[in-house]
């Protein structure tokens, strides 16, 4: 029996007009359905089209854009023709949109609860009491700690991953039919990407709701979407069911993409790095290092976010630090780069010791270390041109000027491969790809030693972000550079690391070379990383959720703790009595592989032994009654 349509888009034209008077089409005459109890996802790269087509079934258009002709019609009535008051009492309460960011929809003055419920309450579709009894029941039913209170607290005392369901939370309360979920998990981390996912699903199982899932991550697709419209250039390139698009494209571009997917995190993904750039001294070198916030008292800072850290970063050498949301990676950037000098420690550039504040370091030691920040739209001066933001450390370290300089800007723009007509551009003219790019070329002209990269490929669809990750690896080819490269996603640090620092509650539990990392014996922490990252394959979602690392480590948030493991109260291995009282040895392995655990290698070995025969007998591990989180 096929579904109920809940949405038509018939033809859909979308247009812009420019400077000039002309008509440019961008979205070239689109046609799909949406059905009620189904998820539809838009797919495609950055520019194809997939956020101005969804957002056409709240009939609304981006600045400079209008309809150009085609209908889209939500329960047969077409959106594109109504009156503006009728298009009011539709948004929100038959059609719920959801951002990419969380952080930016709350308002932060205002309680989590009245902004849930203001919508439904707006619109008349239930008063207060009715809405706020209809919240806690989604916050029950998107598995939000004390869901009879959550609503009292402000956006900034829960974590992204809340946020982000607490947002679904604020969509779904009116009971719309249609919810337009745009990149809903882009930029979290991967064990809270699959939490939000299962509640998103869940929900909309639940409540026979329908969802247009936009989104460029094929492995996500295959875990929510019932149905893929494969987008580019504004037009259709394919659609069918999720099974037949996953499994059996037949476009060239589908298979692009599919080609583009992050590999599942593995040894062996590396690129080899040339010998001509090794020195005998590492570039930077952090030794015991403790770290945080709210000033420093008997040498312990008020909050601790860091904690007696060791790590090198080689010449010429790409480090990847990684972790989740909470674990201090930004943090470390930050004190290298002496935005925040630490408590205790030491941080070295070529074996001389730098002052914890920037102010008390010398011009040449600014110089060599390098910050790009992640937002490249946030990082960038929207009122300069391109050639002056560039401009700015050439003249700054260098004092090149005039024709000099100009040539320099130049150099430096072929290096990131954008033209040198770009040097008269201003951000806003550029995609988000050619920002990233631009963010990491005004680091380049400093001609840097060391340059710590902050989730620089997380906001960029998977076509972009590999494009990205070339270029870093031909950059530290040519120039010998070093990168610490900060990240939540294992699979391109797996793909550009030469070592890898797995960070944990602000602890390193596990690092070493990429290959010895990614191979067994793991810390539990960093297999948990690993089983989180989604696999291309429908159905991953739910025998994960099987898995028994997930049921225990998934659904609780990082906790900074002064004594013991801090991994504790989410680890399977966990020894009661000792894990939660003492700080874990660190266990030395081959080529300075080092596992911070009260569990032995032999023990670790035999854990990924028995999670590998789970796995391809996909049966429920048996719990070792000697952990105390199984209980």
């Amino acid at each position: 029996m096929e579904k109920e349509k809940l949405l038509e888009v018939r033809d859909l034209k979308i247009s812009a007009t420019n400077d000039d008077g002309e008509i440019i089409p961008i979205v070239k005459g689109v046609t799909f359905d949406v059905h009620k109890g189904e998820v539809v996802a838009l797919i495609g790269e950055s520019g194809s089209g997939k956020t101005t087509i969804s957002l056409a079934s709240l009939a609304y258009t981006k600045p400079g854009l209008h309809f150009a002709g085609g209908q889209a019609l939500l329960n047969g009535e077409d959106l594109l023709s109504i009156e503006p008051l009728r298009t009011r009492e539709l948004r929100g309460a038959k059609v719920a949109y959801l951002a990419q960011s969380a952080a930016a929809t709350f308002n932060p003055a205002i309680t989590i609860g009245e902004q849930v419920t203001e919508s439904a309450v707006l619109h008349g579709v239930m008063t207060q009491e009715e809405a706020t009894r209809r919240a806690e029941e989604l916050y029950h039913a998107l598995e939000l700690p004390e869901a009879d209170r959550i609503g009292y607290r402000y956006p900034h005392q829960v974590s992204g991953g809340q946020l982000q369901r607490l947002m679904a939370a604020m969509a779904l309360c009116g009971n719309p039919d249609l919810m337009v979920l745009d990149e809903p998990t882009t930029a979290l981390d991967v064990t809270t990407q699959i939490e939000v996912l299962k509640a998103f699903k869940k929900v909309i199982q639940e409540e026979n709701s329908a969802a247009i899932y936009v989104t460029h991550d094929l492995a996500v697709v295959a875990q929510i979407a019932d149905h893929i419209v494969v987008l580019y250039g504004g037009e259709i390139m394919e659609q069918g069911s999720s099974d037949q698009i996953i499994n059996n494209p037949s476009h060239a571009y589908t298979k692009r993409l599919m080609a583009a997917v992050r590999p599942t995190p593995q040894s062996g993904l590396g690129t080899e790095i040339g010998a001509e750039h090794d020195r005998d001294l590492p570039a930077v070198q952090v030794g015991n290092m403790t770290a945080g916030y709210g000033g420093i008292v008997s040498g312990e800072p008020k909050i601790t976010i860091l904690r007696d850290i060791d790590m090198d970063v080689k010449n010429g050498h790409v480090v990847g630090v990684i972790g989740e949301s909470g674990c201090g990676k930004s943090t470390l950037a930050r004190v290298i780069a002496g935005l925040l000098p630490q408590a205790r420690g030491s941080i070295k550039l070529d074996g001389k010791e730098l002052e914890g504040d920037l102010h008390g370091r010398k011009l040449e030691e600014l110089q060599k270390i390098q910050f790009v920040f992640q937002m490249a739209d946030t990082a960038l001066n929207p009122k300069q041109v391109i050639g002056d933001i560039i401009g700015r450390p050439l003249e700054f370290y260098h004092g090149l000027k005039g024709r000099q300089k100009h040539a320099k800007v130049v150099e430096i723009l072929e290096m990131v491969e954008l033209p040198a007509d770009f040097a008269t551009r201003y951000p806003m003219e550029l995609s988000g790809g050619q920002k990233q790019r631009i963010n990491m070329a005004r680091s380049l002209a400093a001609n840097p030693e060391v340059m710590l990269c902050d989730e620089v490929t997380s906001a960029l669809d998977s076509i972009v972000g590999a494009n990205v990750i070339k270029l870093l690896t031909s950059l530290r080819d040519r120039t010998g550079v070093s990168f610490v490269f900060i990240s939540h996603d294992l699979s391109t640090v797996a793909s550009f690391a030469d070592e890898i620092v797995v960070l944990y509650a602000g602890r390193v539990v596990e690092q070493g070379p990429t290959n010895e990392v990614l191979d067994p014996p793991f810390h539990p922490y960093t297999r948990l990383l690993i089983s989180s990252v989604p696999e291309l394959r429908i159905g991953w979602l739910e025998e994960t959720m099987q898995k028994r690392e997930m049921a225990v480590g998934i659904a609780k948030d990082v906790e900074i703790t002064a004594v013991g493991c801090p991994f504790f109260n989410r680890c399977p291995m966990g020894i009661e009595g000792k894990c939660e009282q003492e700080s874990p040895p660190v266990r030395n392995l081959e080529d300075g592989h080092q596992i911070s655990c009260h569990r032995t290698i032999e023990e670790l070995n035999q854990a990924e032994m028995e999670i590998q025969q789970v796995l391809h007998g996909y049966e429920k591990p048996g719990v070792d009654d000697s952990h105390p989180t199984a209980h």
